[in-house]
Order: C-alpha cells, then sequence, then structure tokens
C-alpha cells in the first residue's frame, strides 16, 4: 500500500511537471507570434505589403522572440524596406 502511494506521488508530481511545461510552452509562443504580428504590423505600416510578403517566410523562422522584439524596434526606425531586408540578411548569416 505504501509503495503505491509513492509511485501515485511520484506519477501526479510528474504530470503536474508535464502541465507546467506545457503552458510555459504555450506562453512563449503566445508572445512569439504577438511579437510577429507586431512586427509584420509596422513593416506594412511603414513600407509596401508587398515587399513585406517577401521576407514574412524568414521572419516566420525566427524562434527567438528576443531577436524578433529587436527587429520590431528596427523596423519602426530603419528608413527603407531594402535597409531592414539587408540588416535581417546579415544578422542571419553572423548566427550561423
Amino acid at each position: 500500500m505504501h509503495e503505491s502511494s509513492i509511485v501515485q506521488y511520484f506519477t501526479e508530481k510528474a504530470v503536474q511537471q508535464g502541465i507546467e511545461q506545457e503552458i510555459e510552452r504555450g506562453i512563449q509562443q503566445g508572445i512569439r507570434e504577438t511579437t510577429l504580428g507586431a512586427l509584420l504590423d509596422v513593416l506594412e505600416v511603414r513600407f509596401h505589403p508587398r515587399g513585406v510578403q517577401i521576407l514574412k517566410p524568414a521572419l516566420e523562422a525566427i524562434d527567438d522572440s528576443q531577436r524578433l522584439r529587436q527587429l520590431h524596434r528596427e523596423a519602426i526606425q530603419v528608413p527603407t524596406l531594402e535597409e531592414f531586408a539587408a540588416n535581417l540578411v546579415s544578422s542571419r548569416n553572423e548566427a550561423r
């Protein structure tokens, strides 16, 4: 009887940990998607939407929310979409 309660305790603990990890993963995914959406919005408002669509796959491939936040700030400040694209390409090359 005692052994089964220990097994049950650790099983419940493992399930709880799994739930917490999935919640955290969901939160991070939500942050990433929100940041990506805001970045694309800024680019489309400031520049031609068709040009932004060309960059969209490269931006969607970025998993790092912090990097997307940096790009969002850059999108607000950069004078042209071409300069933004050049910076995006050079930063991808540096990451490799």
